[in-house]
């Protein structure tokens, strides 16, 4: 079974940066992706980012793609989402979730993700 924690979020100002934390623990990851999705209030949880736990490839949302980046830490079995540039509409709930990859590629939905963090608040400001 596998426990997944969430750190790092907070309040900033736009142009900020900040970088979350996903720590896992309870079970390898060795055939896992670890994405992060983000919840602003009223909508639906939306894909960020992912990474493929074994070959280290990554996959964003085009919203986010060239001010985050998402990486991993084998040895702390630990995936990190830096964020750059922050926008106010960053702000959201942000969630680490982790699932058996499909052959090819990654899951980009959040029924297709079993093991699911709390969450932490990230909230741009202008």
């Amino acid at each position: 079974q596998v426990q997944l924690v969430e750190s790092g979020g907070g309040l900033v100002q736009a142009g900020g940066s900040l970088r979350l934390s996903c720590a896992a623990s309870g079970g390898t990851l060795d055939s896992f992706a670890v994405t992060w999705f983000r919840q602003a209030p009223g909508k639906e949880r939306d894909f960020v980012a992912s990474i493929r736990w074994s070959a280290g490839s990554t996959f964003y949302v085009d919203a986010v793609t060239g001010r985050f980046a998402i990486s991993r830490d084998i040895a702390k079995n630990t995936v990190y989402l830096q964020m750059n540039s922050l926008k106010p509409e960053d702000t959201a709930v942000y969630y680490c979730a982790a699932d058996r990859t499909p052959y090819r590629g990654i899951y980009y939905r959040p029924y297709e993700y079993h093991y699911w963090g709390q969450g932490t608040q990230v909230t741009v400001s202008s």
